[in-house]
């Protein structure tokens, strides 16, 4: 009884768990009788028997139980319990720690009973044999699992994550801990609602390709991360008409009679991820004349064609002051819509489509009545009954009166009578913009949209036109890089810049002296906005420590006008010009080209444009041929080509080793329609990077995923940029160009300015862009009475001999507009050697000590 109870404190102040206490009360109640017996003995003899030391107390002990005790830590070690050799005997012993030897001892008697154990329990497990406690040890087992799981239960629930006992919280923290509880389950709560309402919305959308179930199958939520669904890309322009109202067409309430408006409302336009227009709105009326001016690629022709009515924006209304309101637009490729074959009249009427069709069947049915005979009067009198109606309807839209209607347009274009019969294959390209005009005029439109008119038009046609438009009273709106022709026509001018659209009253001039005043005001107020906003948040950097409460509050104020309308916004910023050279053109012979004796003309010799004419070109000519159209400019250059057979003498390239680049206006006609842009010209490219390569499209006004166009889907504007482009990527030493500036904007036009004047090599240019011809030319070459004439000077000094042209260009300059000066002259060579010399031997100052005083700064910080 002594021993049981002194087991009993030791068991309870060690271990709660029920299988050790078991364990612990068969051995310690064996160890505790035999200790109270030695100690009765050791107290009887204690005067007679020498003392003995606790390790060999321990050790004696340790012999004396384990013979008796093998079979039961056998069966004790199968079935999963702690052994006595598993027990810390030490920590029931408050006395010294033993000796060395003593250790050694009872390590030595410790593994003999190991393997003492080990031997009873392969017996215990050896087949054949059967063990008397097996069933009692089974029923231990089952008892002892059953236990151990409900304390583990029990202990789980009194443990954290880590199995440590959890300390026993008062009441006071056992609020905060069901506060935080209930805090962790709303968050939880709404994060979960949102992730549910975004899987709706996705859902709604249609965005969603396969939208896994997000609750498991025991119930609980899926994790959103691992089970993310799969959604498509959605692009700007989707984003964009789901979230806005979708564009509409309205007809204004009330108009009078004559009056004519088309206008623009909160127009917007996106292609995929690319933003052209935001929230464009402003409008053309009666007496307007208005210049759509802006940089290639601002959305000017875009917005064009919404007002013509050919394409949708993405949101945003079209306004019209009526139903039928008549638009009438004369496209950049208006001369790609021209057919050679048709005579001039031809041409002109077919315009009237539905009129033309009308007549049409009238012949028909004419041409099948005169076939019949008089035997089937029913179906006689069926065609006679279509005539008749068709005649109604042919003299109700004045069909009979269209060809008059024609040749009094022709006339007003400048035709002659006798030219109605002329192929339109035999007029040059300022004769087919008035070709295209009149057919334009024909349609007798409410609203005339004229798109780069003045690409083809010698000085001659430009006054012409200008004359003609400034007579007209109709609402007109004008795209033109052709600050002149502005300048001289319209009254109000829309600039499209940064995806808006500003509008100026006045002509050109007007406009730059306003958006000047403008920009520099915008300037202004946005430095002195960062100004401001920059000290308020120095300040709070500065207290942001010692006046907590007043700084969070200035922070709060400087996020608020950053998000407010009155934030001004920063103004568009014109970074360095793009600038490209030419590849080095290889070496050139001092002969290059020459015209002798050559007579041509076109209509079996009715359109005579050269009598015996002479040209000779040599190394370093920069030759600008000058002519009003129809002069034979660009078929003196496919002369020079060999595109053409001359009528008498020759033209032709007579130098050695000529490497010749032509570009022409049809210079399109030779892309490979099936590759993208970006193909194309990497296919040209002569070592030029990727990103040079990007650069150069973008001044071409192919950015963005228009550079994986396909050829055959750009128009013919694009086409010649793109063929332009091309050109300067190839090394060549004769440049022959055909109105290169055609569909090019100011910047681009510079761009090419500038690399030609950099050229070295030979120059033949053919440009009504005076400007253009003034920076590149050195040599005039102009077409007088059938004769080649050549000056030895630059395009003022060809204007200064006549005081007609001079005092007529003085008239047509632009205010605030560089002036036509001499061509700025560029010393190649002397660039080519310091080029050389650059490039020779690493840097010019390679191996020189350029600063005397280099390392003192490091040495002083060094301490030397």
């Amino acid at each position: 009884s002594s021993a049981d109870s002194i087991s009993d404190r030791i068991i309870n102040r060690k271990t709660k768990n029920i299988n050790e206490r078991i364990i612990m009360r068969l051995v310690l109640n064996k160890v505790v009788s035999v200790a109270l017996g030695i100690v009765l003995t050791s107290t009887s003899h204690a005067f007679t028997q020498p003392a003995f030391s606790r390790g060999t107390f321990l050790a004696r002990q340790h012999d004396l139980s384990a013979p008796s005790s093998l079979s039961e830590l056998a069966a004790k070690k199968k079935a999963g319990k702690a052994l006595v050799s598993d027990i810390d005997f030490d920590a029931f012993d408050d006395d010294e720690p033993m000796s060395k030897k003593d250790l050694i001892k009872a390590q030595q008697a410790a593994e003999k009973a190991a393997k003492k154990q080990q031997a009873e329990a392969a017996e215990v497990a050896a087949p054949g044999k059967k063990d008397k406690n097996a069933k009692a040890l089974k029923a231990i087992e089952e008892m002892e699992r059953m236990e151990r799981e409900t304390a583990d239960q029990d202990q789980n629930q009194d443990a954290d994550e880590f199995g440590i006992p959890k300390a026993k919280m008062s009441k006071k923290e056992q609020k905060e801990a069901l506060k935080k509880a209930e805090k962790m389950a709303k968050k939880q709560a709404a994060k979960d609602e949102k992730k549910a309402a975004k899987r709706a919305e996705l859902e709604a959308e249609g965005d969603v390709e396969d939208v896994p179930d997000l609750v498991g199958a025991n119930g609980d939520a899926v994790d959103a991360e691992s089970e993310a669904p799969k959604k498509k890309r959605i692009t700007l322009e989707e984003r964009i008409r789901k979230e806005r109202p979708p564009p509409r067409v309205r007809v204004m309430e009330s108009a009078q009679p004559n009056f004519s408006s088309l206008r623009l409302e909160n127009i917007g336009i996106t292609f995929r991820d690319q933003e052209v227009l935001k929230d464009v709105t402003w409008g053309v009326q009666t007496g307007d004349r208005i210049g759509l001016v802006g940089c290639n690629g601002a959305g000017k022709t875009t917005q064009l064609r919404i007002m013509y009515g050919e394409m949708e924006p993405t949101t945003g209304d079209v306004v019209k002051s009526k139903k039928d309101l008549r638009v009438a637009m004369l496209r950049q490729e208006f001369i790609d819509e021209l057919v050679p074959d048709r005579t001039l009249l031809e041409e002109f009427m077919s315009v009237f489509v539905v009129e033309n069709k009308i007549l049409a069947d009238l012949r028909e049915a004419e041409t099948q009545l005169e076939q019949m005979t008089g035997a089937d009067a029913d179906e006689m009198q069926e065609v006679l009954d279509r005539m008749q109606k068709l005649q109604a309807t042919a003299e109700s839209k004045d069909v009979y009166a269209l060809e008059s209607k024609a040749k009094k347009t022709m006339n007003l274009m400048g035709f002659e009578d006798e030219e109605e019969d002329y192929l339109v294959a035999m007029f040059s390209g300022g004769w087919k913009m008035r070709i295209g005009l009149g057919k334009v005029l024909l349609q007798d439109p409410n609203i005339l949209l004229l798109d780069e008119p003045t690409n083809h038009l010698d000085l001659e046609s430009v006054e012409w036109l200008e004359d003609f438009l400034r007579q007209q009273n109709i609402p007109m709106i004008c795209v033109s890089h052709d600050r002149e022709f502005l300048d001289r026509v319209c009254n109000k001018i829309v600039d499209a810049e940064g995806g808006i659209c500003t509008e100026y009253d006045g002509n050109y001039s007007r406009f730059l002296e306003l958006k000047k005043s403008r920009m520099d005001a915008w300037n202004a107020a946005y430095n002195a906005q960062e100004k401001r906003i920059n000290e308020d948040r120095k300040w709070i950097s500065k207290f942001k420590l010692k006046q907590p409460t007043a700084t969070k509050q200035r922070a709060a104020q400087v996020e608020k006008l950053i998000k407010s309308v009155d934030y001004v916004q920063k103004p568009p910023f014109i970074g360095k010009p793009f600038k490209f050279r030419f590849p080095d053109a290889p070496r050139l012979s001092p002969e290059v080209a020459n015209i002798k004796g050559l007579s041509h003309s076109y209509g079996d010799g009715v359109n005579r444009l050269f009598e015996d004419s002479d040209l000779f070109l040599e190394k370093g000519d920069r030759i600008a041929v000058l002519g009003p159209n129809g002069s034979g400019k660009s078929t003196l250059l496919r002369l020079l080509t060999g595109k053409e057979e001359p009528d008498e003498g020759s033209a032709a390239i007579v130098g050695q080793n000529i490497i010749m680049k032509y570009f022409e206006q049809n210079q399109a006609d030779a892309l490979d329609l099936k590759k993208t842009v970006m193909d194309t010209v990497q296919g040209s490219s002569n070592g030029q990077s990727y990103n040079e390569l990007r650069a150069l499209l973008g001044q071409f006004l192919f950015k963005g995923d228009a550079v994986e166009k396909k050829v055959e889907n750009l128009s013919g504007g694009e086409k010649a940029r793109l063929s332009l482009c091309c050109m300067m990527l190839e090394p060549a030493n004769l440049l022959i160009l055909d109105e290169p500036t055609n569909h090019l904007d100011i910047p681009a036009k510079e761009m090419l300015e500038e690399a030609l004047q950099h050229f070295d090599g030979c120059i033949v240019v053919v440009s009504h862009d005076r400007y253009f011809i003034s920076r590149v030319a050195t040599t005039i070459v102009a077409v007088e009475e059938k004769k080649l004439t050549k000056y030895q000077g630059d395009y003022k000094f060809y204007t200064d001999k006549s005081k007609y042209l001079k005092k007529k260009l003085e008239e047509r300059a632009v205010k605030g507009v560089d002036r036509i000066g001499s061509a700025p002259v560029v010393d190649i060579e002397a660039l080519m050697v310091d080029k050389k010399k650059k490039s020779f031997g690493g840097a010019k100052n390679a191996n020189q000590v350029t600063r005397p005083n280099k390392g003192i700064k490091n040495a002083k910080r060094n301490g030397s």
